[in-house]
């Protein structure tokens, strides 16, 4: 099943996406996709009989796709996720992993506009894997964490890396505004398939900069909330960025930053694109 946030006027909803071309409006079952993701066993039900019998749709062209969960209450990253990504770096592969949160305003619809900061000569992509936690908790195991994601989504961790690299904690330069896009949708866990073997990939004005697979992740997405709960409790949806392959434009030779104008695409395999035009702030 696949979950969406979307508004046709001022309010937002949610809904049931149909072969990726309708949308079936869920009305009251839920107010937003937190609650929903919060109360799904008792929800679904609901769901389910509401897609089924199609009463109303919606054309996903005529409306505006939002963040899925437009704010949700954690924003976490993790960084050098991907082998090929730490070797162009020239960094040593991670003993631990290594977190980062991302400001909740940095939260962006799939397709809405990516803004290059002021002043700004160095902000870049990474297509990431997002992973949505459904059933909250502390200290879980990596046997167990499967049961905690509600699904999944394709993001992009958009990093500005002057500030990131200025300071030994990245936040600042993870956090501006319109920086974590991520969407279109969420995939519910049980129709993404085996999360840890989808193509990945991301293109910059059409030419292929990032491609690779969810497989050769470092640490994969069990042990990232295993970790994560040691620290905190997570909760229904919180968003999780699960690493960047090679290919980012920092590592390029002459960089290759992202400049206004320029259209960002960002794919994974069973799980949907996200697309962004660069817009000067």
């Amino acid at each position: 099943m696949k979950l969406v946030t979307f508004t046709r006027g001022q309010e937002a909803e949610i809904g049931v996406v149909i072969n990726d071309t309708t949308i079936v409006p869920l009305g009251d079952v839920a107010q937003d996709m937190i609650a929903l993701i919060a109360n799904w066993d008792n929800a679904r039900p609901k769901v389910e009989a509401l897609a089924a019998a199609r009463e109303e749709t919606v054309d996903i062209a005529s409306v505006r796709l939002l963040a899925p969960v437009p704010r949700p209450g954690k924003v976490f990253a993790i960084g050098l996720n991907y082998a090929d990504h730490v070797a162009e770096t020239g960094m040593a592969t991670p003993a631990n992993q290594i977190w980062f949160t991302k400001a909740g305003t940095s939260v962006n619809g799939p397709f809405d506009p990516v803004q290059i900061p002021r002043g700004s000569m160095m902000t870049d992509y990474e297509v990431e894997m997002v992973a949505v936690i459904g059933k909250g908790g502390r200290h879980i195991s990596k046997d167990d964490a499967a049961s905690h994601v509600f699904g999944y989504c394709v993001g992009n961790d958009v990093s500005e890396r002057a500030w990131q690299m200025r300071s030994p904690q990245f936040c600042l330069g993870k956090s501006f505004d319109t920086h974590a896009p991520f969407g279109p949708w969420i995939t519910t866990s049980e129709a993404a398939g085996d999360v840890h073997d989808l193509g990945i990939r991301c293109f910059v004005n059409g030419d292929e900069r990032q491609s690779s697979s969810t497989r050769h992740l470092i640490f994969n997405v069990w042990e990232q909330i295993a970790e994560l709960s040691q620290a905190m409790t997570l909760e229904p949806g919180d968003v999780i960025f699960t690493g960047t392959p090679g290919g980012v434009g920092i590592a390029m030779k002459p960089m290759q930053m992202l400049k206004a104008g320029d259209v960002m695409r960002c794919e994974i395999d069973g799980l949907g694109f996200i697309e962004a035009s660069c817009v000067a702030e």
